[in-house]
């Protein structure tokens, strides 16, 4: 229980939270990206089985392979991406700490 609370809340309070104190004057639409990051998680449905609560996702899926992580953290570095790069490591962060707790 508390490795899906862990999980679950890094994936949705830390976005909420981020959106909420750090961004007031956009705070809705910058939330609603950040937690838009959990779409990377499709890559999940070519998995056999989709969800396996013993699998790391870390360098399992496509989308969370170490190349992607890569372009992940190379996203804030640019004005135009750096939103959707913090909603990405932010998720491959809850991904990390769920492979550290299996």
């Amino acid at each position: 229980m508390l490795r899906f609370t862990i999980h679950y809340g890094i994936h949705l309070i830390v976005p909420i939270l981020i959106g909420f104190v750090f961004f007031k004057d956009k705070r809705i639409r910058i939330t609603l990206i950040l937690l838009a990051g959990m779409l990377i998680d499709v890559d999940h449905l070519w998995a056999n089985p989709i969800f396996d609560p013993n699998r790391c996702s870390i360098n399992f899926h496509p989308l969370h392979s170490f190349w992607a992580i890569l372009v992940y953290c190379v996203l804030p570095f640019f004005r135009q991406t750096r939103i959707v790069g913090l909603a990405l490591i932010i998720h491959i962060i809850a991904d990390l700490v769920d492979c550290l707790l299996i």
